[in-house]
């Protein structure tokens, strides 16, 4: 089973929902927490990136990522990468349009019940490791929110405003990341920007899974493939920590539209029929 495969859930890790990941163990000779997947991490060169950059491929209890095959193409021609520009032009402008009641009544809803913008800018790690500024809907009291994004959100977080709680809940707090879609900073889908520094499972994310950065190597997208696959929420835990990085790189590794429409698909099912945010 590939793990591009939405039909099923990894969110909860283990061997029955991560085809066949039982254990995570440090990396040999590494003196930091550094994980790979069973032990294994093989590493495959590929043209499609730049001069010394590689993909890695973890091998997850004997189901590959690449099914077993010694060497992937990465499907990645200036075509694809200007059909998705394309649709994310074309997405963002018309989601913009499309939603601007909704966008206009969460703004007003927001500048009415407590002070501050109605925007929270973030530094965030797009392209290349770029920084960027992330927008959201501001869902927290202005003298509480953490800025580096380093405090990450629990449920019944005092922090967040009543407003942010619904808006949080049903990702609308999310929505003005469209914006930085036609900005070109972001994409319709990709992997999640984190901010620097962000910690999983107690620790920085690169001193915790060998090969993070390789996730940088796209634009990141406002929901991904580790989002479709139910991998949200706090990184508090090790295994789906590590897990939501297998899948972005799988995403760059497999990228095509028609996976990108998939993608989009079960995000709106996922987390706005069924939003989980809190």
């Amino acid at each position: 089973m590939r793990l591009t495969d939405l039909t099923h859930d990894f969110s909860k890790g283990g061997a029955e929902s991560s085809s066949g990941l039982r254990d995570l163990t440090p990396a040999e000779g590494s003196s930091s927490a550094r994980f790979l997947a069973s032990g294994t991490m093989r590493v495959t060169s590929t043209s499609a990136f730049s001069a010394g950059q590689t993909v890695a491929l973890a091998s997850y209890g004997g189901a590959t990522i690449d099914d077993g095959e010694a060497a992937v193409a990465v499907n990645w021609r200036p075509a694809h990468l200007a059909a998705k520009r394309l649709i994310d032009i074309l997405g963002a402008a018309f989601g913009l349009l499309l939603l601007s009641p909704l966008l206009i009544a969460v703004a007003a809803i927001i500048k009415l019940t407590s002070v501050g913008p109605v925007f929270f800018r973030q530094e965030r790690t797009g392209l290349g490791n770029k920084p960027f500024q992330i927008l959201k809907f501001r869902s927290m009291y202005t003298d509480r929110c953490d800025i580096s994004g380093v405090a990450q959100t629990i449920a019944d977080d005092p922090r967040v405003t009543p407003i942010g709680r619904i808006i949080r809940k049903t990702n609308i707090d999310e929505l003005p990341q469209l914006i930085n879609v036609l900005w070109g900073d972001m994409s319709l889908v990709g992997p999640r920007p984190h901010v620097p520094g962000m910690l999983a499972a107690g620790v920085r994310y690169e001193e915790l899974v060998l090969g993070y950065e390789r996730r940088h190597a796209m634009r990141p997208g406002i929901t991904g493939l580790a989002q479709a696959n139910g991998l949200r929420g706090p990184t508090s835990e090790v295994e789906p920590s590590v897990m939501r990085v297998v899948r972005d790189i799988e995403y760059i590794r497999d990228f095509s539209v028609w996976l990108d429409i998939r993608i989009l698909f079960r995000t709106v099912i996922n987390e706005i029929l069924r939003g989980k945010g809190f």
